[in-house]
């Protein structure tokens, strides 16, 4: 088989039309549909139904079409290792974020990323649990955790500190706690799942036990519910920096214990080498991480 040929169908499926997949690489419409049907020769069988109007799978190419794309993907993976540094990244960049944390930190830097890297396409999924890596084809995640997992190939960018914090007008109405205990008594704002919190105290980790009403799958929610008066919240300094300087949150700190220390990671999934666009993105948001006063 060519690759050449691969990718015409490939393209085809993505775009609805062999004229648009050629147009994309720059053939003429009777050239991508002889690559075509010179893919289905080679494999002697349709892919695809053709009409003047529709562009469908038959069902042998509904099952061809995973290893196309990993064809497809693999060769642009080959030619980005061994391309110049100068040439910049290439191919499309996969890459799972924490919701809070794509949309302040991550997001604003795509434009610069897409502007240095013209060859480069990035696919942001913003999601507060880690996806399995290899099955979503995912070429990079960044976590903030402890990680614990061995089985993750994992590379901490920075420290996150984190504080609690709660509104005015919660504190205000149910008291400022001062400890550990103290906590028993008020509503806390977990993400889903989360039982405890853990606190350094004397040197010692102590899992605390959080009394909650209200949870969230998202950071981003307990950070909302928090604002508006729902409870006292575990966040990341730079999601609240904002916050903090308004007025709209106040630090509640406790005199027995301080929050655990978790990490900014980089996480991949597998020990292969990292290709240049995943290299190009975690050098740049390390740049960013290092001038963002509220991290490190």
């Amino acid at each position: 088989m060519n690759t050449d040929d691969i990718e015409v169908f490939v393209g085809a499926v993505s775009s609805g039309s062999i004229s648009e997949a050629g147009r994309r690489l720059g053939l003429m419409p009777m050239a991508a549909t002889r690559r075509l049907a010179s893919l289905e020769n080679s494999l002697g069988v349709r892919l695809l139904h053709r009409t003047t109007r529709s562009l469908s799978l038959t069902p042998e190419g509904e099952a061809f079409l995973p290893f196309a794309e990993a064809i497809i993907e693999n060769e642009h993976q080959g030619r980005a290792q061994v391309r110049a540094d100068t040439l910049g990244a290439a191919g499309l960049l996969r890459v799972s974020v924490p919701i809070a944390f794509g949309m302040k930190i991550v997001a604003p830097l795509i434009p610069t990323i897409l502007a240095e890297n013209p060859e480069l396409q990035i696919a942001l999924d913003m999601n507060d649990r880690l996806p399995d890596l290899t099955a979503t084809g995912t070429d990079l995640a960044i976590r903030i955790a402890r990680l614990k997992d061995s089985s993750l190939i994992a590379q901490k960018l920075t420290d996150n500190p984190r504080t609690l914090v709660a509104s005015p007008r919660y504190l205000d109405e149910r008291g400022v706690p001062r400890s550990i205990a103290d906590l028993a008594h008020h509503d806390c704002l977990p993400m889903t799942g989360v039982t405890h919190w853990t606190f350094i105290s004397g040197g010692s980790e102590n899992h605390v036990r959080v009394g909650s009403r209200f949870s969230s799958s998202s950071i981003a929610g307990c950070q909302s519910a928090c604002l508006a008066g729902a409870g006292i919240s575990l966040l990341s300094e730079w999601a609240i920096a904002d916050d903090l300087v308004s007025g709209r949150l106040q630090r509640v700190v406790l005199d027995d214990a301080t929050p655990e220390e978790i990490g900014i990671w980089a996480v991949y999934p597998t020990t292969r080498n990292v290709l240049p666009k995943v290299r190009v993105f975690v050098s740049a948001l390390r740049d960013v991480l290092r001038t963002e006063p509220s991290i490190g």
